[in-house]
């Protein structure tokens, strides 16, 4: 009975702010009564519960713009997560996710989408496309290479630390905004870093500790000096 007390005085709150959280309240389902202030609600928090599961209802949630469903149980995320047209953050961290919904090429306004920890087996190509992406966390899950085919996408960071890489493909050194590129603790040989990638990419920091090479190694590739003069360039705007 407090739960559910505590459910209703959230969605009153929700109905005069358009923000409605519902974070480690150790909820197993989604209420069902929130459909009834969907169209109020701007950011929705389901964060750290035991969520196993979002309801297709979600996508009627036309004036979304931040979800977070980090910290839960969820294998899948509905396909009907593509009507969020006006979805500008998705946070599905520390989940149970093999595999994303295609409709995810539909968010055209998402700037943020964070699915580190889940048990992704390939890289999300379906999200190549979004024009206002900036930031693509999917760090500490089990990609084994970065396909070809994503010279579209338009980040400025990509976090793929604590993956199984093996393999990049030199399509990423034609991502126009890439400046950041996170590689720790993967499995990739020095082989495995396209050359373009240092000689002919806007990227000027590439982390790659904790995989089959060192400094050293990394220094001796051809194109080295091109990406160092990137990288120093980027330091000095920040002093």
């Amino acid at each position: 009975m407090g739960n559910q007390a505590s459910v209703k005085n959230h969605m009153d709150n929700a109905q005069r702010t358009g923000v409605f959280t519902l974070s480690k309240m150790n909820i197993t389902e989604v209420p069902k009564d929130i459909t009834r202030i969907k169209d109020n609600i701007r950011s929705l928090d389901l964060s750290v519960n035991k969520l196993k599961a979002i309801p297709d209802s979600i996508g009627s949630f036309s004036n979304l713009k931040h979800v977070n469903l980090s910290d839960n149980k969820l294998h899948s995320i509905p396909e009907s997560i593509g009507n969020l047209t006006k979805l500008e953050t998705l946070h599905v961290c520390n989940n149970l996710l093999s595999s994303l919904p295609i409709t995810l090429s539909k968010l055209n306004h998402l700037r943020i989408l964070s699915l580190s920890g889940n048990a992704l087996t390939s890289f999300p190509l379906q999200i190549v496309g979004l024009k206002h992406l900036d930031v693509l966390d999917v760090s500490k899950n089990k990609m084994t290479e970065i396909p070809a085919g994503v010279e579209s996408l338009s980040v400025s960071e990509l976090n793929l630390n604590q993956n199984q890489l093996s393999k990049i493909s030199e399509s990423i050194a034609l991502c126009p905004r890439l400046k950041v590129f996170r590689l720790q603790e993967n499995c990739l040989p020095l082989t495995g870093i396209p050359s373009k990638l240092l000689s002919d990419s806007p990227v000027n920091l590439i982390a790659f500790e904790g995989n089959l090479f060192g400094d050293k190694d990394f220094q001796g590739l051809p194109g080295y000096e091109l990406y160092l003069e990137r990288f120093t360039a980027s330091k000095k705007k920040l002093m």
